[in-house]
């Protein structure tokens, strides 16, 4: 059974490239199959093996299906299928990427020099640098299989046993050269060698960031229905009315504070809060100073008139301008009686 969840672009790209030849919807069931090899093979290798065997019935005539069977079948121990399963995959692709698991099938089988056989016929300047780290390692169990423990050590001895550096192969290559010096008999090179291969595996799982640690939060939400809501708003409504009901019934206002409060409101003049006292008190200064203008010119209009009068003989100089404000008024008076034809023109009268 294929679960509803796993798709076809779950499965890698380039192992969905190779699966274009066959039709449409056995490519994705194909592509479905391998996809839950790849979930499965970790924890429960059995299983991931039926889908690799399901796989493989629908497109044997596929590298990457050949291959997926082939690692199945070494995780579970059938070292005779996972051979031949791997010897028709290097037929089909022309790849030698797999040598080490097939050295390590023919030891699985009990045939240690067919192992050797099988891992001296590649040449290895053709692989890349862990596939020849892992051929090192599956050697030298050959040749412990075959009790050549110095020879053992000797296929270790690869420019990669460095460890200064870890990468994802200097564990195991670290631990092997370890367990082939303790058979030796050089145990504290064995311990510290072992050492290096615990610190590389901490490094890297540093390096990764501990991946396979996950941290879950589980966040709980309480849901509250209509009348749950009903009910806090009357307990709410209930505490707001005990409240008021708590206040003693019997206190009165005060009559005279209730007045002095009403003549303080009819007394008090409003100010807009938006004005500043400073600013305030610079319109008060401009008011007085526009005051002190127009009193300014008025005096000044009163001394012209008056100037005018003495020169025309009306009044007498200096004697009615120390009068102060009379002068001005009589002239007014004078003024006002010709107007209204009451009295005769004093100017008319002077020149009689």
């Amino acid at each position: 059974m294929l679960p509803d969840e796993v798709e076809p672009k779950d499965l890698h790209p380039s192992a969905r490239n190779e699966l274009k030849t066959l039709q449409a919807d056995v490519q994705e069931r194909v592509a479905r199959h391998l996809a839950m090899v790849a979930f499965l093979i970790d924890d429960d290798p059995e299983l991931a093996h039926q889908h690799a065997l399901s796989a493989n019935r629908r497109a044997g005539r596929i590298p990457v299906a050949r291959e997926t069977l082939a690692i199945t079948a070494y995780r579970t121990g059938d070292f005779a299928l996972a051979l031949r399963e791997l010897r028709t995959y290097r037929r089909l692709s022309g790849l030698d990427g797999h040598v080490s698991l097939m050295v390590d099938c023919e030891r699985g089988l009990g045939r240690p020099d067919k192992a050797i056989e099988t891992g001296l016929e590649v040449d290895a300047s053709r692989l890349d640098t862990e596939q020849r780290v892992h051929l090192a390692i599956a050697m030298s169990g050959a040749r412990l299989d075959l009790g050549q423990t110095q020879q053992a050590l000797f296929e270790l001895e690869i420019p990669e046993l460095n460890p200064s550096k870890a990468f994802s192969w200097s564990p195991d290559l670290f631990a092997a050269y370890s367990a082939v010096l303790e058979d030796l008999g050089r145990s504290r090179e064995a311990a510290q060698w072992l050492a290096h291969a615990e610190r590389a595996a901490r490094a890297l799982q540093a390096h990764h960031g501990s991946l396979d640690e996950l941290e879950v939060f589980e966040v709980y939400e309480d849901v509250i229905d209509d009348e749950r809501d009903a009910e806090l708003e009357n307990e709410a409504a209930e505490e707001v009315i005990g409240e008021f009901q708590a206040v003693d019934p019997d206190a009165a206002v005060d009559p005279d504070a209730a007045d002095d409060a009403a003549a303080d409101s009819d007394g008090a003049v409003e100010f807009d809060a938006s004005v500043e006292p400073e600013a305030a008190e610079v319109a008060t200064d401009e008011d007085g100073a526009g005051a002190g203008a127009a009193e300014y010119e008025e005096m000044s209009i009163e001394a012209e008139v008056d100037e005018l009068l003495a020169a025309a003989g009306i009044i007498g100089g200096d004697t009615d301008r120390s009068g102060g404000s009379d002068a001005p008024s009589g002239a007014d008076e004078a003024s006002g009686a010709a107007a209204a034809g009451d009295e005769p023109d004093a100017d008319a009268e002077r020149r009689d």
